[in-house]
């Protein structure tokens, strides 16, 4: 059996494909700030003031990731 290729996509498949490995990047990102912050706050990496900062990434992630990308079918 063989498996298409990306190049065997309509555009339009290939563009919701990208949005959606997008928008599970920057919640894989969102998600690592969120677990780092807690971290620091209990004692596990030296605070610099990171839990905050971090949150405020997390945030500024999400945010970009709702406006921008958008969720896949809802164009």
């Amino acid at each position: 059996m063989q498996h298409a290729g990306w190049t065997t996509l309509t555009d339009e498949q290939q563009l919701a494909l990208a949005r959606e490995a997008l928008r599970h990047a920057a919640a894989t990102l969102a998600e690592h700030a969120e677990v780092l912050a807690g971290e620091m706050e209990h004692g596990a990496l030296h605070d610099q003031g990171g839990p905050d900062a971090l949150r405020l990434f997390a945030a500024v992630v999400r945010a970009t990731d709702a406006e921008s990308f958008g969720r896949v079918g809802h164009a």
